[in-house]
C-alpha cells in the first residue's frame, strides 16, 4: 500500500514539473487582432526595403495586421519613450518585442537593458497586449543571445524566441552587412516566427 501511495505520489510531481516546464502559450488572436512588431533596425528592415522587411513579410503569412514600429537606433531606454504612443495609436492584441541590439553595441550595462526590457513587457501588458520576446544575438565572434532574454522569459513568463537572428546573421547568404540581414533573412525570420506562433498557440 505505501509502495502504491508513493508511485502515485511520485506521478503527481512528473506531471506537476511537465506541466511547470511547459513553454509559455499566447490567446488565439483573431483574424482582426492587431500585432505590433515593436524593435530597432532589425524590425524596420534595415539592409532590405520596408514591403521585405519580416513585418511585412509575417503579415502576409499570417493574414494579420502587423505595424512596422521598428526604428534604427532604438534602445530599450529610448523605445520605452515611445511605447505608449505606439500603444495608443495602434491598440495591438500582440507585441512581437526585439530590442537590445543597440544597447549591447553602445555597452550599456546589462542589467540596465534587462531592466528596461522588463519594463517594456510591464508597459504592454498593463495596455492588454500580450508579448512574444525575441532576443538578438552579442555583437562577438560567437554571437548567442545572452542570458538576460531567458531571464526575462521564464520570470515573467513570455514564449521566447532566442535563437533566430542568431542563425540568420551566422549565415553569409541571408545578411546584408554584419548586423542585419537582406531580403532573404528576414523571410526566414517570418517565416519562423509564423511556426512560433503557430506553436504557442496565437495562430
Amino acid at each position: 500500500m505505501r509502495a502504491s501511495r508513493r508511485f502515485v505520489f511520485a506521478l503527481v510531481a512528473v506531471f506537476f514539473l511537465a506541466a511547470c516546464e511547459r513553454a509559455p502559450t499566447l490567446p488565439k488572436l483573431s483574424p482582426h487582432d492587431v500585432i505590433v512588431a515593436f524593435g530597432d533596425s532589425l524590425t524596420h528592415g534595415t539592409g532590405a526595403s520596408r514591403d521585405t522587411a519580416y513585418p511585412a513579410v509575417l503579415a502576409s503569412l499570417t493574414g494579420r495586421t502587423v505595424i512596422n514600429a521598428g526604428v534604427p537606433g532604438d534602445t530599450t531606454a529610448s523605445a520605452l519613450q515611445r511605447l505608449p504612443v505606439v500603444l495608443t495609436e495602434h491598440r495591438p492584441r500582440l507585441v512581437l518585442l526585439c530590442l537590445g541590439g543597440n544597447d549591447m553595441l553602445r555597452k550599456h550595462p546589462q542589467a540596465t537593458t534587462e531592466n528596461n526590457l522588463r519594463l517594456l513587457v510591464q508597459t504592454i501588458r498593463a495596455s492588454g497586449a500580450e508579448v512574444m520576446l525575441i532576443a538578438v544575438p552579442q555583437p562577438t565572434l560567437f554571437g548567442g543571445a545572452p542570458d538576460f532574454y531567458g531571464r526575462i522569459a521564464q520570470d515573467m513568463q513570455l514564449p521566447l524566441e532566442a535563437d533566430i537572428f542568431n542563425d540568420v546573421l551566422k549565415d553569409n547568404r541571408l545578411k546584408a552587412d554584419p548586423i542585419h540581414a537582406n531580403a532573404a533573412g528576414y523571410r526566414v525570420v517570418a517565416e519562423r516566427l509564423a511556426e512560433f506562433l503557430r506553436e504557442t498557440g496565437a495562430l
